[in-house]
């Protein structure tokens, strides 16, 4: 599966943006998929993610209430929508794939397959 992130930019503190992650190689609905983000001198850390059906959603406590993870598994995308962007979400944000994640382990970035190259979003007053 190759995923491919976009979507980034520069934006100032409340704003927004959305973005998305393109799957191609593999069939999409079968895949659990993650948002991670990883700021500079930081460790990576998860984000969202979502369900191969899209019912599920899990965000981390830092997003939750401002960012949404869904998908469109017509399309072989899922997006992260950002809202009240603050500094502190600055950091490049990466997708990420995997077929048998559990429960337990859907925050966990080691339990993910494929990973796009990442897309920066900055956020500045």
């Amino acid at each position: 599966v190759q995923l491919q992130a976009f979507g980034g930019g520069s934006v100032q503190i409340g704003g927004s943006l959305r973005l998305s992650c393109a799957a191609s190689g593999g069939t999409f609905s079968r895949y659990s998929m993650g948002w991670f983000r990883q700021a500079p001198g930081k460790e990576r850390e998860f984000v969202a993610a979502i369900r191969s059906s899209g019912g599920n959603t899990y965000h981390a406590d830092s997003v939750k209430g401002r960012f949404t993870i869904s998908r469109d598994n017509a399309k072989s995308m899922v997006y992260l929508q950002m809202n009240s962007l603050r500094p502190e979400d600055t950091a490049n944000y990466y997708c990420a794939a995997g077929s048998r994640i559990i429960l337990s382990s859907i925050r966990n970035d080691r339990a993910y397959d494929y990973w796009g190259q990442g897309t920066l979003v900055t956020v500045s007053s």
